[in-house]
């Protein structure tokens, strides 16, 4: 993976200042903490480039941590995903897994701790009385009727917490902070509940699991960390973050919030993503439509784009919406100079070059990248017999469309001048052929005599075409804001329904038969394609559309609006 050069932030002048201060003896140690319920997104490879990158410019560490402490919402299928997002992103956290689970009895000895100390305390109150003790923004809560019994009564409960004694729910095990702190979290935080639910690393060892708040401050310690950075909706579990490890006189890493990222036509959170493919809106978490980094990475786009786009929007403390045409010129411009250009016919038009020889062919030079002259050149075959596009034709053509029409010449690419002589059309009226004339003269897309042609059209022999299948995507939802309803609708009323065109028919250069999976193309003239990692097979060849030529969504919104 390339160096990229190192970029100043909020975050990296508070790193700046305690290196120079000596505050964590010098060291930078960061750690990119998922939990594995849920593929990663493009939010996460946002902070997997931050953590991550950080450790790099300041010669530092980062940790990789699975936060499993909820084992009803957790499989192993999530962590190897996650391991295999942070890995073709390009970082390594060398022998630094963790997880959160590997801290169980450790968390539980810091309980005890925060018992002993008066700091904790076992409660019989259900969720909902909880949530009712707990007040409001505006007014104070109650104390727990439980939260004066002895350190010897708790420490008793708690053990038997421990022990399976109790039913799911029937005690929690809360800090004893204050029940009128402006932080609603900071109102006697629940730090431990009874669940009896297998846990996918310790089985049935464990019938109580810590909560978030009180797992992830210590985890953070344990293992040095200096700079825990996280997105700013846990701006105010700060104050637990801190209050816990000052009670248990720990070792006090910094937590320092940063925009998350909201990225436009997109849903980010795990919940709704989870919705989307139990309700069978979309194939599966890879679905190229899907903003996870496997949906990403199968619809074509590759580790160094994410990393650009990441990169190219910075870190901020303000959250809001980026539009997704940023992260599109990105691969776009990547591709551009990348990829090898190749034609691909998708929607077919048989023509018939009357004037060639029947019983010949000819293989013709085509650039490969006229971006990167290294890249050299192949060849392409061309017969009597070719396809072209569809909407290169017109037998009525309108002002400005230089394309192919009755009577009119136009350039084949790397190929010949052609002129459309005749139309064949079915029993319904719709053109199925067409004839046309050829000047030998013009081979590879020149005249000699200099005449020039407005058009200059793709094709592929029809003798020698590959049939495939190409799926264009677009964007999953209509709306640039998808969490924004009208009253009784949630954030499916705005899903795409066009979001998945399906061609099955299209003709593509032979070449393309045998392309490796996750290979890349520009389709010429038409956007950036990638044979498709999971579907294609050189008997039935499948291509995702990961990004067209130029962006054209948004004129088609503005369009849409007036």
């Amino acid at each position: 993976m390339e160096t990229s050069k190192k970029t100043s932030n909020f975050i990296t002048e508070i790193i700046d200042e305690d290196l120079k201060t000596n505050k964590y003896g010098g060291r930078v140690h960061t750690r990119f903490p998922p939990e594995p319920n849920g593929y990663l997104h493009i939010g996460h490879a946002k902070s997997i480039c931050l953590n991550f990158g950080i450790a790099r410019d300041y010669e530092g560490l980062c940790n990789l941590r699975m936060d499993d402490t909820n084992p009803t919402r957790e499989e192993m299928e999530y962590v190897r995903s996650i391991m295999e997002d942070v890995k073709w992103l390009g970082f390594d956290w060398g022998d630094r897994l963790y997880y959160a689970s590997d801290y169980f009895e450790r968390l539980y000895e810091y309980a005890v701790q925060l018992i002993k100390k008066g700091k904790a305390y076992v409660c019989d109150l259900n969720a909902d009385q909880i949530r009712e003790y707990r007040g409001t923004l505006t007014e104070p809560g109650k104390e727990s009727p439980y939260r004066d019994r002895s350190i010897e009564e708790n420490l008793d409960l708690f053990e038997r917490m421990r022990g399976g004694e109790f039913e799911d729910g029937s005690r929690v095990l809360r800090g004893k902070i204050d029940m009128a702190h402006p932080n609603m979290l900071m109102r006697d935080s629940v730090f431990y509940r009874i669940m009896r639910q297998s846990h996918h690393r310790t089985g049935d060892k464990w019938c109580i699991y810590p909560m978030y708040d009180f797992a992830h401050c210590i985890s953070d310690s344990i293992e040095g960390i200096t700079h825990s950075i996280c997105t700013l909706e846990f701006e105010n579990n700060r104050a637990p973050y801190d209050w816990i490890l000052d009670q248990l006189g720990a070792y006090h890493p910094q937590q320092i919030e940063f925009a998350r990222l909201n990225l436009s036509h997109t849903v980010l959170s795990k919940r709704k993503l989870l919705r989307l493919v139990k309700e069978g809106r979309v194939s599966g978490w890879d679905d190229p439509r899907m903003p996870t980094i496997s949906g990403f990475r199968r619809r074509g786009y590759t580790p160094e784009s994410i990393r650009k786009f990441c990169d190219v929007i910075g870190v901020a403390k303000m959250n809001s919406i980026v539009d997704i045409a940023l992260l599109e010129n990105c691969i776009r411009e990547e591709l551009n100079r990348t990829a090898q250009r190749v034609m691909a016919v998708l929607r077919p038009l048989k023509v018939v070059i009357t004037n060639y020889p029947e019983d010949t062919e000819e293989e013709l030079e085509a650039i490969n990248n006229p971006e990167d002259p290294s890249a050299g050149t192949r060849k392409v075959p061309f017969s009597r017999e070719i396809y072209i596009e569809r909407d290169d034709f017109r037998e009525e053509p309108p002002k400005k469309f230089f394309r192919l029409a009755p009577g009119r010449e136009v350039r084949l690419r790397y190929a010949y001048f052609i002129t459309c002589t005749d139309v064949v059309k079915d029993e319904n009226g719709d053109v199925v052929e067409l004839r046309c004339t050829y000047d030998p003269e013009t081979r590879g897309g020149d005249a000699p005599d200099g005449r020039k042609v407005k058009g200059t059209l793709h094709w592929v022999s029809a003798k020698h075409a590959c049939e495939a299948e190409v799926r264009l995507w677009d964007h999953l939802f209509t709306k640039r804001d998808p969490n924004e309803t009208e009253e009784g609708q949630d954030f499916t009323s705005n899903l795409n329904p066009d979001s998945l065109e399906a061609l099955t028919s299209c003709k593509l250069e032979p070449s393309l038969k045998n392309a490796p999976p996750g290979s890349r193309y520009q389709f010429e003239r038409l956007g950036y394609f990638c044979a498709d990692p999971v579907d294609s097979t050189p008997e039935k060849p499948v291509f995702n559309r990961t990004v067209s030529l130029r962006d054209t969504w948004a004129k088609i919104e503005k369009k849409g609006e007036k």
